[in-house]
């Protein structure tokens, strides 16, 4: 287990910012943020594609400091492009999501371990 991290992030708002970082978190860009509530950390984006097309993203978020501070969260995006299947083609879409479903609950449960003092 590691000690501690902060990092600092350049704001156009508070100027540089020190903040604690969660090992979960893969970085910062090194551009300002344009404001103080716009920093944020994310972890590992998980993508899940279906017949050469992104269909979901999910990712572990936490903004501290918006006006509404979000605690360490799931962000998902639905990315299903318009699409007309044909039966195999319906099947294995309705097969991504359905195993995509259940990595989402995996997730639920992981972070739900963090958020009640555990690690990712």
């Amino acid at each position: 287990m590691t000690g501690a991290r902060t990092v600092t992030v350049p704001t156009l708002d508070h100027g540089p910012i020190t903040i604690p970082e969660p090992a979960w978190c893969t970085g910062h860009p090194d551009e300002p943020a344009e404001y103080r509530d716009d920093v944020h950390h994310t972890g590992p984006e998980h993508l899940v594609d279906h017949d050469a097309r992104a269909v979901l993203a999910a990712e572990l978020v936490e903004y501290p400091f918006g006006q509404h501070p979000v605690p360490p969260s799931i962000y998902v995006e639905l990315l299903v492009p318009s699409v007309t299947l044909n039966p195999p083609g319906l099947e294995g879409l309705a097969a991504v999501l359905v195993e995509q479903a259940a990595e989402l609950r995996r997730l639920a449960l992981r972070l739900a371990v963090l958020r009640a003092g555990g690690a990712w």
